[in-house]
């Protein structure tokens, strides 16, 4: 049988309690640069809240980038390779849960009579239960979180519980790493920009003095060459300072 929705219960009293589960994910908020590496401590840390003695979970994390589910992050190489059969097989629980966006637990795949193909080739990796949580990205991106357990019946209510607590933490420390990736990506494009902009001024003055010139000849000559030698136009302005001043690197400097 599976299960959708909303679990019943709290996590007060389970077993898998995470009173410090806030710090952590500040912590690896602040420790980690990029999204990939944040999703894979976060598989790696929701695997090992779970896994118990006779029952070790493993855990994937399947985003959706150009309507395409991809598999970015996981606790270990199994998870992994689960959540990458699945979405070639392009159906399966944890696709499922996403697309409906609620969570879903597949409690024992001996008896489960969907996704035959993926539950078949599942169950020959050594896996009975799997439970999925999609995370709210509100809008920056879809994703679950896929969790694998080589028992049947594998989570428990307490379980799903605390996964569900931690998903709705995880996604907000999710959204912050996102918006601090985009910011980043800004600013690593706007030192670009600005790079590019100095080579090119450069290379554009360089031509106005050996000319005698206007600004306008200067640059309409830069992107005669660049479109003649289909090379890009700070290439071309590079190769005019070098020949110029024999300089290959031009340092540029602005406010950080």
């Amino acid at each position: 049988m599976t299960a959708y929705g909303n679990s019943p219960g709290g996590i007060g009293s389970g077993r898998h309690d995470l009173p410090d589960v806030d710090m952590r994910l500040l912590e690896m908020v602040l420790d980690n640069g990029d999204v990939a590496a944040f999703l894979t401590d976060l598989a790696v840390v929701a695997a090992s809240r779970l896994s118990v003695p006779g029952n070790q979970v493993h855990c994937g994390v399947t985003v959706i980038r150009h309507k395409r589910p991809e598999a970015v992050a996981s606790s270990d190489a199994e998870a992994r390779s689960l959540d990458e059969l699945q979405n070639g097989f392009g159906d399966g629980p944890c696709l499922t849960a996403l697309r409906g966006k609620t969570w879903l637990l597949v409690p024992d795949l001996g008896i489960e009579q969907r996704w035959p193909a993926y539950v078949e080739v599942a169950r020959a990796q050594g896996v009975a239960s799997i439970l999925a949580m999609p995370l709210d990205l509100a809008g920056e991106a879809e994703a679950v979180l896929n969790l694998y357990a080589g028992r049947s019946h594998g989570f428990s209510t307490e379980d799903i519980a605390t996964v569900e607590a931690f998903t709705d933490q995880a996604a907000s420390a999710i959204r912050l790493v996102l918006r601090i990736s985009q910011l980043s990506e800004a600013r690593s494009d706007l030192s670009s920009a600005l790079k590019s902009r100095t080579v090119i001024d450069m290379a554009v003055g360089a031509i106005m003095a050996e000319n005698r010139c206007t600004r306008d000849t200067a640059f309409n000559i830069l992107t005669k060459a660049s479109s003649t030698r289909n090379v890009k136009l700070r290439e071309v302005a590079a190769s005019v300072i070098a020949s110029i001043s024999g300089e290959k690197e031009i340092d540029t400097y602005f406010d950080e």
